[in-house]
């Protein structure tokens, strides 16, 4: 491999075979110049130039991003990779890292943007949140900057996005957001605000994935029998009402049509919840 040119002390540009490439490695051009071959032993890893468009700013990124938070991010990549054992697509090498530039540049000026779904995030996620845990002491030790948890809850949909995109199952931010949508619907209608960090809420937003959870064909994973749906509308007729309700608010804005089987499930744990309110009242 040689080398076309330089973007960082970690990063250069390579002829390999008749083929351009990104090669990244710890200090991989140190006293190197145009033309001289890379040190194998060097190299951690080679980006290929199957998206053009990526790979242009992909280059630009380690041309102009701090070398030690590009360091930052790939660190945070490699860990997560390591602990969920799989490999990333090449993107979450740009959006991770753009999106931790942008942040330390915010922290750096007294801005926090607060992460609407953190709780959500750290229920539904609890594998992503505990890298994105592991990401903030990183930014710690290298960067000397303690990023608050909001920014811990946003690595972690990074790292959630990037695994399903290598192939894992699962669903995006919409969907967490949607869940915290209903929830709250459950919560306006039984008259009470549940703390966020509760075993309660947590347990809420558990039982609201598993209602809307699919298979790989879209099939509901927790269907309920047709005649099983029929006498739970008649039984929790209000909460069944109240949950169709609920549903005509959040359809609209993530283009979700709710099945009678799942407006039977968000029925019952209305009624759960009045239940128990009305349990701790006496």
């Amino acid at each position: 491999m040689k080398i076309k040119k330089i973007l960082n002390n970690n990063a250069v540009v390579v002829h390999d075979l008749g083929e351009e490439k990104i090669v990244m490695g710890s200090g991989i051009a140190f006293q190197k110049g145009k033309n001289d071959i890379v040190d194998p032993y060097r190299i951690e890893k080679v980006f290929i130039m199957d998206d053009p468009d990526q790979y242009s700013h992909l280059k630009e990124m380690f041309r102009t991003l701090p070398e030690e938070e590009i360091a930052v991010s790939e660190n945070i990549i490699s860990f997560a990779e390591s602990e969920l054992s799989v490999t990333f697509k090449k993107h979450i090498h740009i959006a991770l890292t753009d999106h931790l530039s942008f942040a330390l540049k915010r922290l750096s000026k007294g801005m926090v943007i607060q992460n609407t779904l953190l709780q959500e995030i750290r229920i539904l996620y609890p594998q992503e949140f505990q890298i994105g845990l592991h990401a903030k002491r990183i930014i710690r030790d290298k960067l000397n900057i303690e990023i608050p948890d909001d920014e811990v809850g946003y690595i972690a949909m990074h790292i959630h996005t990037a695994w399903v995109n290598a192939g894992a199952s699962g669903a995006g931010t919409d969907r967490a957001a949607l869940i915290r949508d209903i929830a709250e619907g459950v919560e306006r209608i039984a008259g009470v605000f549940l703390n966020r960090a509760s075993a309660t809420y947590e347990r809420l937003v558990n039982q609201l994935e598993n209602i809307l959870r699919t298979d790989d064909s879209g099939k509901l994973c927790n269907e309920l029998d047709p005649e099983i749906v029929r006498i739970a509308k008649e039984r929790y007729h209000t909460a069944y009402e109240q949950a169709r309700w609920i549903a005509g608010q959040v359809e609209e804005d993530y283009g979700y049509t709710f099945a009678d089987s799942q407006l039977v499930l968000i029925a019952m744990e209305i009624n759960r919840m009045g239940t128990r309110l009305k349990d701790m009242a006496n």
